[in-house]
C-alpha cells in the first residue's frame, strides 16, 4: 500500500514545492511588480474614479511668506529688454545647463533662431535660456566667465542663484512663469522645453497662429500623463516619498520636456505657484498641482513627443511638434525638415493615403516604444 501512495505523495511534494518557489519569487520581485504594474492599475483606478484631487487645496497650501522663498531668487543674469517688442506670439523659455554651450548654439542655429522665423514665418518669436548654478562650486568661476561672454554675444540667458540639480527643476520653472509675469506678460504663449529637444518652431507657429486672438485662453498642450502614480522605487532619480505625496495618482501634467501655455494660464499658474510648497521636486507634477488649483486642464497633442524620440520619416515631420532626445543630430533634423515639402508627394490624396500608411507601420508596432500615440497615425493637420 505504501508502494502504492508513494507517486502520489511525490506528485504534491512538487507542487508544494514549485508553490513556495512562486511565494518566494514573488516575494522578491514584488516592488518591482508593485511599481511597474499594480500601483498603475490603482493609480488609473482612483484617477477616474474619484478624479477630485480635493486634498490639494489643504496638503499644499502654505503661508505666502513661506512659499515666497521658491520665487525670491536673485537674478545673475538678466535681459529684461527681451520682450520690449509688444507683438511676440511666444515666449520659448529652454531650460539648460551652465555648461551646455554647444546645445545652445545648436538651437540658436536651428529651431530657435529668431531671425529666421521673423524672416521667413513673420512672426516674433523670443528665445531664452534658463540656468541656475553649476553643482560644483569650483567649477563656477570659470563658467561665470563664459556664461558673461556669451550672454554679451547673444543677451539670451536668464539665470538666478540656485544650485542646477535635478531635484531643483521646480525652481527652474518658477524662473520661467516669473520672469514672463515680470518682464513679457505680453507674450500670447509660453512655451517651455528642454535642451535635448527639437521644436518643429514652423509647424508649431501654424499651429498657434490657427487660435486666434480670441481664442487665445485656457490653452495648455502637450503631451498629457493621465492617471500617473508617484514612483516609490528608491533607485529612481524620480522618487516620491510618501512623506511628501501620500496618494495614488498624481493631477494631470504634461512632461517638461515640452508644453505651451497661454499667457492666462502662466498668470493663474504663476498665482498658485505663490501660495504653494514648491519643495516638491519634480516640475512637471508640480505644474499639474498648480493648475489643478486654478481648474486648468491639459489638452492631449499627439505630436508633442513627451519623452520619445520621434521616427525619421517626413511623412512624421509634416505634423511634429517635438522630438525629445536631440543633441548631435539637431542640424541634420532641421534639415530634414526643412527640406521635407520639397521632397516628393507635397500634397493631395495619394500623399495623405501613403503617409497614414507609413505612420501606422512607424507608430503601431505592438510593445514598440515610440514618441507618438498609435492614433497619432489617422490624425490630419488640422484636428489636433
Amino acid at each position: 500500500m505504501a508502494v502504492l501512495k508513494m507517486p502520489r505523495f511525490k506528485k504534491y511534494h512538487l507542487r508544494l514545492m514549485l508553490t513556495c518557489f512562486s511565494t518566494l519569487l514573488l516575494m522578491t520581485y514584488w516592488e518591482k511588480i508593485d511599481n511597474s504594474v499594480v500601483t498603475h492599475v490603482m493609480s488609473f483606478s482612483y484617477r477616474y474614479l474619484f478624479n477630485s484631487f480635493k486634498f490639494i487645496n489643504s496638503s499644499f497650501i502654505v503661508h505666502p511668506e513661506d512659499a515666497i522663498k521658491y520665487n525670491n531668487h536673485r537674478y545673475l543674469i538678466n535681459n529684461q529688454t527681451k520682450c520690449d517688442k509688444k507683438d511676440i506670439l511666444l515666449l520659448l523659455f529652454v531650460k539648460s545647463s551652465s555648461e551646455n554651450f554647444e546645445r545652445r548654439q545648436a538651437i540658436r542655429s536651428t529651431w530657435g533662431n529668431e531671425t529666421y522665423i521673423e524672416s521667413t514665418l513673420g512672426v516674433t518669436v523670443k528665445v531664452l535660456f534658463a540656468l541656475g548654478l553649476h553643482p560644483i562650486p569650483e567649477e563656477r568661476g570659470k563658467l561665470k566667465e563664459d556664461l558673461m561672454f556669451e550672454d554679451q554675444r547673444y543677451h539670451d540667458l536668464i539665470q538666478q542663484d540656485f544650485t542646477d540639480t535635478f531635484h531643483n527643476l521646480t525652481l527652474k520653472l518658477l524662473l520661467q512663469l516669473g520672469w514672463k509675469e515680470t518682464y513679457c506678460r505680453h507674450a500670447q504663449f509660453l512655451m517651455s522645453a528642454d535642451d535635448d529637444v527639437f521644436v518643429h518652431t514652423p509647424n508649431l507657429i501654424h499651429y498657434l497662429q490657427g487660435f486666434g486672438q480670441s481664442n487665445t485662453k485656457d490653452i495648455w498642450i502637450g503631451r498629457v500623463h493621465r492617471g500617473s502614480p508617484p514612483n516609490r522605487d528608491k533607485e529612481s532619480k524620480y522618487y516620491v516619498s510618501r512623506d511628501l505625496y501620500p496618494w495614488l495618482s498624481y493631477p494631470d501634467y504634461t512632461p517638461g520636456s515640452g508644453y505651451v501655455l497661454s499667457r492666462d494660464v502662466v498668470s493663474r499658474i504663476y498665482q498658485a505657484s505663490l501660495t504653494i510648497n514648491a519643495s516638491f521636486h519634480i516640475d512637471d507634477v508640480f505644474l499639474g498641482i498648480c493648475a489643478k488649483i486654478m481648474d486648468v486642464a491639459p489638452k492631449d497633442h499627439a505630436f508633442f513627443s513627451g519623452e520619445g524620440k520621434a521616427p525619421y520619416h517626413h511623412c512624421i515631420y509634416s505634423q511634429m511638434m517635438t522630438s525629445h532626445g536631440h543633441v548631435s543630430d539637431i542640424h541634420e533634423m532641421w534639415r530634414r525638415v526643412t527640406n521635407a515639402e520639397d521632397g516628393p508627394m507635397s500634397s493631395g490624396l495619394f500623399r495623405r493615403l501613403y503617409c497614414t500608411a507609413v505612420k501606422v507601420r512607424l507608430l503601431c508596432v505592438p510593445f514598440f516604444s515610440n514618441s507618438y500615440p498609435c492614433t497619432a497615425a489617422f490624425f490630419e493637420q488640422d484636428t489636433y
